[in-house]
């Protein structure tokens, strides 16, 4: 029997899921120890066909497939979790490499560190193409979402949560507190989220412990297609209409659009700040989230 079971959901990216698993396949935990759970989500490309051949080649690994039918990126992580069988679950997403200790830095943590419920890793951006030069620590945000609170294991601060690409939960945990909110997450091809916030929301009400876990690194791997200001707009007007949903499901819309216009400043004065040192870019971008976020907000669909 496993004792962490690694999750990863896929939606057509069949080169990125193979990616992704010749990373898995380089972990020095003991191979009897987890196993690895591919969550096909109706993919119409050959990711079957390519896991298939994968897995044949890796034999000596517990590599499975299956399928969710449901459309929707929570709907495959239950899919997943459901399936799994390790009293540890780590979810990672199709387009990230693992560090060879990701899963035992996970195991050792869960073990020395009974308290924790939860934890989360460091999430290191790579960017094939060069990072741009209109990128800054606030528009990488939800494009890499990279964290890195140190080289110590500490619990996570106030208002800080794992990324949804690198986490894990003792299945305790997730039998107290439930699955992921099918109502919230990308779905095809929205970019609509926060199932995470709402997961780790719900796990902070219930005084569930999250721990920061150095060793755990996964790299977030930014193509070229993700850095267009199409994929910008669509990609923060999708945060905005995020933020409405789980406003309106926890009936605190009018705090959420007050905060907005308080966000509205602090932009104005960061993008002032890069204007001041000529970063131009990074100004009009700062201001061109924050527009887009609002759009999504403030539009009731």
């Amino acid at each position: 029997m496993p004792r962490l079971s690694l999750i990863i959901a896929t939606y057509n990216r069949s080169a990125w899921l193979l990616r992704a698993l010749e990373s898995v396949v380089t972990q020095t935990a003991p191979r009897d120890e987890w196993e690895c759970i591919v969550v096909d989500n109706n993919s119409t490309d050959d990711t079957a066909a390519r896991f298939a051949e994968f897995a044949a080649s890796h034999a000596s690994f517990q590599l499975r497939l299956v399928h969710e039918s449901r459309q929707g990126l929570s709907h495959a992580r239950n899919c997943g979790i459901e399936h799994s069988r390790g009293e540890y679950i780590a979810i990672i997403d199709d387009d990230e490499c693992i560090c060879p200790d990701f899963i035992s830095a996970y195991t050792d943590l869960f073990d020395r560190h009974p308290e924790a419920g939860s934890a989360g890793g460091r999430i290191i951006a790579r960017y094939p193409a060069g990072r741009p030069a209109w990128m800054s620590r606030w528009t990488e945000q939800a494009i890499a979402n990279p964290i890195d609170l140190g080289d110590k294991i500490r619990e996570f601060p106030a208002g800080r949560i794992p990324g949804g690409g690198n986490m894990a939960l003792r299945r305790a945990t997730i039998e107290r507190c439930g699955l992921f909110d099918t109502s919230l997450g990308r779905s095809g091809a929205s970019l609509t989220g926060g199932e995470e916030s709402d997961l780790f929301a719900r796990l902070a009400r219930m005084g569930v412990k999250c721990l920061y876990v150095p060793r755990a690194v996964m790299y977030h791997i930014i193509p070229p297609e993700k850095l267009t200001d199409d994929y910008f707009d669509r990609l923060y007007r999708g945060v905005g209409a995020t933020q409405r949903l789980r406003a309106e499901a926890e009936r605190r819309v009018a705090r959420a659009f007050t905060l907005e216009i308080f966000k509205w400043i602090a932009t104005a004065a960061i993008a002032a700040c890069y204007a001041a040192t000529l970063k131009l870019s990074r100004a009009a971008y700062v201001v061109r989230m924050r527009r887009r976020i609002s759009q999504g907000l403030f539009s009731k669909k």
